[in-house]
């Protein structure tokens, strides 16, 4: 995957050095000489640059990158007016990070497809994000260990789990499964509704759209992730 981050403080340079590690081409873009200088061996590339200046964005291969997240913290101007002028540039996948309600709801404006809340969310939580398409959410139990949701993966649909032998093969625990189940309300509308299974056994199977919690060390995770959900 190839990524531009805009805004390298410590949420943005933090994200950015997670994602090269898993072996993402990370771009990082600040306007700020000495923090691309301190940057440059972190990550696959980094350029100084003021991403406010539309005419200064053709400097980056926009069009060869798969998501652009501007996590500008300091500057809620240099934030709107960033992402606004990646908006105009059509990039495939655009986040940014808000600072307050009245910014957000400036950022759902102008139309991005995600936004980061780093007082809500850590940079580990979002790594777990980006790195693959079927997380859900995730809860970070400190820089180690976190405990995910992750939506079954097809190659694991019809196998029990003493077949797939999570802590042995992958050094994860599956604390239980969550099932969404359609229900009727008393206006007669469906919703589904999430239902934890509770523990599963040795001989509990896997189902298509199960939700999987699964707790573990993060390398473990990601080489689990990397494995089935990617």
């Amino acid at each position: 995957m190839k990524l531009i981050i805009i805004g390298l403080g410590n949420f943005g340079s933090s994200l950015g050095i997670k994602m090269t590690k898993l072996g993402h081409e990370v771009i990082g873009v600040d306007s700020n000489n000495e923090r691309v200088e301190y940057y440059k061996d972190k990550f696959s590339y980094t350029i100084c640059l003021d991403a406010t200046d539309e005419i200064a964005l053709s400097k980056l291969p926009i069009n060869n990158t798969d998501i652009v997240l501007v996590t500008i913290g300091e500057n809620e101007g240099a934030n709107i007016m960033a992402t606004a002028n990646f908006k105009n540039k059509n990039v495939k996948r655009l986040i940014s990070r808000s600072i307050n309600s009245v910014h957000e709801n400036v950022l759902h404006a102008i139309g991005v497809d995600q936004i980061i809340r780093p007082e809500e969310e850590s940079a580990e939580r979002w790594t777990k994000k980006l790195n693959a398409k079927g997380i859900i959410d995730s809860f970070d139990l400190n820089n180690d260990f976190s405990i995910i949701e992750v939506l079954s993966p097809k190659e694991l649909v019809g196998k029990t789990f003493d077949e797939i032998q999570f802590k042995k093969n992958y050094n994860i625990l599956v604390m239980t499964i969550i099932k969404n189940k359609e229900e009727t309300s008393f206006l007669g509308q469906f919703k589904m509704v999430p239902q934890v299974q509770g523990f599963p056994s040795s001989s509990t199977v896997i189902e298509k759209d199960d939700v999987l919690v699964i707790y573990g060390a993060n390398n473990d995770i990601y080489k689990f992730i990397k494995r089935f959900v990617v």
